[in-house]
């Protein structure tokens, strides 16, 4: 059985005691994969060992304002009778991990991705340029126009002329459709080292992120170990490790088929891993081998990678660990497909994927 060992917890003295509470109840959520009993027991823990609450507000009325705010189910509404959480709990881990692991994202309007192709769009830049026909003329720079009108023609004798507009440039904008993988094999949580933790976090935040501000964007959710399956965003909170082998292979086909679906030219995978390929399928039967990098499943691997590479399909590796052998498969693996490799702590995880998913910025020609 595995244990969590917590830190000294300070609680800022930022809103209400429930505010407070909520926060550190929906972080013990992500450890307990939504176990909402096993959550408060570690919260009624906590309690006791540094007084989170006081005389006027114990656990028990957070555990009330809970049900009456609609974050868990009233267990006398339900057959088994359990504590579970609700869609609106669900939402709001997602808009937790989103704060904690991209706090300087901004929720706005649908946001796309910028490419580094300058032309007709929405974001401008601090770029000028002159007015060319067809330049909408919401882009033209009043200022910049006005003042080479002047020094062009004089102010007695002022007039705008064609060649006297400026237009701001843009960047062409374009849709993405994005696939994040997401490694539950038994090694995730080897050695007594919670990796799957943080790897829901970043999965929630990242969905959050998509969903909000880049609402025309897909994200398709897939898990695997032996074998891979499609989950949906809010299975992330229930998300915990098997006793599997880790079958890349089998993860990737799927990305690939998810994305071949989609009709949006710009395609992309994230995977998240801590580990190298131990397993891949022959027919019906599993090839197996935890001992060390094996050439078969290592070639099919690196095949596959560069199968999705003449598809235009970046494959970026945010490897959890940092053997120096597993960083030279993921050398290897990222040489292949030319896509891109991280080799992050458990703690800067979150930053390196909001860091490239803003900067992703491509378009086909």
């Amino acid at each position: 059985m595995i244990g969590f060992r917590f830190a000294n917890y300070v609680p800022k003295n930022e809103g209400s005691i429930f505010d407070q509470l909520l926060k550190l109840f929906q972080e013990l959520l992500v450890h307990t994969s939504g176990n909402v009993s096993e959550a408060l027991s570690w919260l009624t823990a906590l309690d006791k060992e540094y007084k989170l609450t006081d005389e006027n507000y114990g656990i028990a009325d957070f555990i009330k304002d809970l049900i009456d705010k609609g974050y868990i189910q009233d267990p006398s509404n339900q057959d088994g009778g359990d504590l579970t959480i609700t869609a609106k709990m669900e939402v709001s881990m997602r808009q937790k991990a989103l704060d904690d692991i991209f706090d300087q994202v901004k929720k706005s309007k649908s946001g796309k991705h910028n490419t580094k192709h300058t032309g007709k769009g929405d974001e401008h830049t601090s770029d000028m340029r002159p007015y060319e026909f067809g330049d909408n003329i919401e882009n033209i720079a009043v200022s910049e126009s006005l003042r080479n009108a002047q020094i062009n023609h004089g102010i007695d004798d002022f007039k705008l002329m064609h060649d006297d507009l400026e237009v701001r440039e843009t960047y062409y904008q374009s849709q993405m459709s994005t696939v994040l993988m997401i490694d539950i094999s038994h090694s995730m949580i080897l050695y007594g080292e919670d990796r799957i933790t943080p790897a829901k976090k970043v999965a929630m935040g990242l969905a959050e992120l998509i969903t909000t501000r880049y609402p025309k964007d897909t994200l398709d959710i897939i898990v695997f170990g032996n074998d891979a399956w499609q989950i949906e965003i809010k299975d992330l909170p229930y998300l915990e490790v098997g006793p599997y082998h880790t079958n890349t292979v089998a993860g990737i086909e799927l990305a690939m088929d998810l994305l071949r679906r989609r009709r949006n030219p710009n395609k992309q995978i994230f995977m998240i891993t801590d580990g190298k390929p131990t397993c891949i399928k022959k027919g019906k039967k599993y090839y197996k081998n935890s001992f060390g990098l094996d050439r078969k499943i290592i070639r099919r691997t690196l095949n596959l990678a560069a199968r999705c590479r003449k598809l235009d399909i970046p494959v970026t590796t945010f490897m959890i660990a940092r053997d120096p052998y597993l960083m030279n498969f993921v050398d290897q693996f990222t040489k292949a497909n030319n896509g891109k490799a991280f080799y992050s702590s458990l703690q800067g995880l979150g930053e390196f994927i909001f860091m490239d998913y803003k900067n992703n910025k491509r378009k086909r020609k």
